[in-house]
């Protein structure tokens, strides 16, 4: 019996055409779990007692807050392989989340806004919890010109890896900053076991983050797969599949 190789699929010409077939039935996913999420949450999801139907932002400010935090960790965790094995793959694989995560952390911040301003008077305050989203998304944002500013790949991939490494300590303070500090940002509502919320309240925000999980898998898939023709281009394979 063959043994299986664990970095078969490791390998650049391997997982291009895997990540083309598993791309739509994620990016599926997305759309079903979105058009049930929005619909739970709009329309089926009571009225808040305090905030009115202001609060319904909640369904897309918190998914987005949690897929920007979750999605460095992950381009960390690539970042920290791709240095410590030199599997390039796992480097293409944090430069193609990288841009994503930037998306969902400008979203966390702009629908927060639109949260804040009915709520606390303001748009913006310099708040623990926003200041420290807030450095996020320029952590994301310095990842990427940090890897734009270097034209040897392998350069690019070790000073990127290095940055997400060093910020990744932001992301526990995003988390625990409404408890470190006095924060006018609101705890969490949503807790490992407990929940402060209504039951269709939670279900359209898990299906909401279950959505956001799906299309970042699906877009990661897609522009993974033109980094590797970018990269790749001069080997035979790559003009094969192109051609």
């Amino acid at each position: 019996m063959k043994q299986l190789n664990t970095f078969h699929f490791a390998s650049p010409a391997t997982f291009y055409p895997m990540a083309g077939r598993m791309l739509p039935w994620f990016a599926a996913l997305a759309l079903v779990l979105a058009a049930i999420g929005l619909y739970i949450g709009f329309f089926v999801a009571p009225t808040d007692a305090q905030q009115g139907e202001g609060y319904r932002i909640i369904f897309v400010h918190v998914p987005t807050s949690w897929m920007a935090m979750f999605i460095y960790c992950v381009m960390a965790f690539w970042a920290a392989v791709g240095l410590a094995f030199n599997i390039r793959l796992a480097s293409m694989m944090a430069s193609a989340l990288a841009p994503t995560g930037a998306m969902f952390a400008l979203l966390s911040l702009f629908t927060g806004a639109l949260w804040g301003k009915p709520m606390w008077g303001a748009w913006w305050v310099w708040d623990a919890r926003l200041t420290s989203t807030l450095i996020l998304f320029f952590l994301y944002l310095g990842f990427m010109a940090l890897q734009a500013a270097i034209d040897d790949p392998r350069r690019a991939d070790k000073a990127g890896a290095v940055l997400a490494l060093v910020g990744v300590v932001n992301v526990p303070i995003i988390y625990f900053s409404v408890r470190w500090w006095n924060t006018l940002h609101q705890g969490a509502s949503v807790a490992v076991g407990k929940s402060a919320m209504a039951e269709t309240m939670l279900l359209a925000m898990l299906l909401m983050a279950l959505s956001f999980w799906m299309y970042s898998i699906a877009v990661a898939l897609a522009r993974v797969r033109n980094i590797i023709l970018e990269r790749e281009r001069h080997t035979e394979w790559v003009q094969h599949a192109v051609a």
